[in-house]
């Protein structure tokens, strides 16, 4: 949850001409959003909600629809001439982006692996969607090792530096295209932002 809001915060701190209008929007719903989870399950998460299920997923399209909204204001104005001459200004808003776009993925893998977070601890997935190295080496880890948001946030940031899986592997083919289109993105963004400052530092 810490990470969801400090990405929020960045969001939020975007250049003008990059963020979502009007600029409350997002941190007032995204918000609501968090202390509706945090009502309907305050501790540590041990069994299945459909309520905080849907809670969570309209918060991670939340963060994930108003990030595309920056990735493509981003890379339009880039590709069209129009985003200045501040190459630090734009590495800094190209790196938040950049940034939320693993956070956001991250809380989809999170969602998604083994129908999310309920179902993993209530025990009612029976085929992982993620095969983590702890799954495949019993002798890595206790028996009921679960991954937690944290190893779906570093899987979402080896993918989007990499471009491809490294120590987790995808299993079902909706994580294949996932990962696919969050290397894509991660590629797109990288190539045109640093490309971009390269050429226009002083």
């Amino acid at each position: 949850m810490g990470v969801v809001v400090a990405t929020l915060v960045l969001q939020v701190v975007l250049p003008d001409d990059m963020a979502l209008h009007p600029w409350w929007l997002l941190p007032t719903v995204s918000g609501l959003l968090v202390v509706a989870l945090l009502l309907v399950n305050p501790g540590r998460m041990s069994q299945f909600s459909a309520v905080e299920r849907v809670i969570a997923l309209l918060l991670v399209a939340a963060v994930t629809a108003v990030n595309a909204g920056s990735a493509v204001t981003l890379v339009y104005r880039i590709a069209a001439g129009t985003i200045g001459d501040h190459a630090g200004a734009v590495l800094v808003t190209g790196g938040i982006v950049y940034w939320t776009n693993i956070v956001a993925f991250s809380l989809w893998y999170w969602e998604f692996d083994r129908g999310g977070p309920g179902r993993r601890a209530a025990g009612r997935a029976e085929f992982p969607d993620l095969q983590f190295p702890q799954m495949a080496d019993p002798g890595l880890a206790h028996q009921d090792w679960e991954p937690s948001y944290l190893d779906y946030l570093y899987f979402s940031f080896t993918n989007a530096a990499a471009f491809s899986p490294t120590d987790v592997m995808p299993l079902r083919i909706w994580a294949k295209l996932t990962m696919m289109l969050q290397a894509v993105i991660s590629l797109i963004l990288a190539v045109m932002v640093v490309a971009w400052a390269i050429n226009n530092l002083k």
